[in-house]
Order: structure tokens, then sequence, then C-alpha cells
């Protein structure tokens, strides 16, 4: 088993341990993986999921499991997911397309000098 956050897509990062005489030494931070199981209405059963704190926080802030796996694109998602994703799609169907955030104005700089 990785240890990567199957939401976040965090995993180990790397850096010093420095000491009082500062020495340095290399060591590993590790996320805080968590097993976390999220009950899916959609298909009506439970998707177990290791993912960090910070992953559970991001799906409950989207509404839950199913929200967040619809409202997510395929490509940004590790392929276990992907095929729960899949899943959810064939049963509950597509999810519709959010509002289009407008374009910001592009300014021309010749009427910034102007």
């Amino acid at each position: 088993m990785s240890r990567r956050c199957e939401i976040t897509g965090k995993g180990p990062q790397t850096g010093n341990k420095v000491s009082h005489a500062n020495n340095k030494t290399k060591r590993r931070f590790l996320p805080n993986l968590q097993e976390a199981s999220f009950f899916s209405a959609g298909l009506k059963r439970s998707v177990t999921v290791s993912c960090t704190t910070n992953g559970i926080r991001t799906v409950e802030h989207k509404g839950g499991i199913d929200a967040f796996l619809l409202g997510t694109a395929p490509t940004k998602l590790p392929v276990r997911l992907r095929k729960i994703r899949k899943q959810l799609v064939a049963k509950v169907g597509k999810p519709a397309p959010g509002p289009k955030k407008p374009r910001r104005a592009v300014k021309a700089k010749a009427a910034k000098t102007a």
C-alpha cells in the first residue's frame, strides 16, 4: 500500500532533521493517512478510502463522496476511484454541468498608458 492520499494526492515529503549542534540528517515527513469509510447514497454501499484528514474534510465540504466523485474530472482521480465514479455515473447519471465562469476582461496596455 502506498502512502498517498486517494483524494488529494498528498504523499511523503523529504527534509532534514536538525540537531541542537546544527547537524543535518535526512528524514521523511509522512502524511496523516486514515482509512475512511464514506456512504455512497447512489451506490447504496460504503466506499473505503485511504486518505488524509484534509481529504476527509474536502469530501465532507463537497457534500459527500457522491458529490465529490461526480464533481471531479476522472483524469484527476486514481484508478480505483475512477472505477467507483464510473459505477456511480451508470447508476445515477452524468452530473449536470456547473455554471460557466465569466472570463475577466483583458485591458489593453494602450488604454492604460493613455
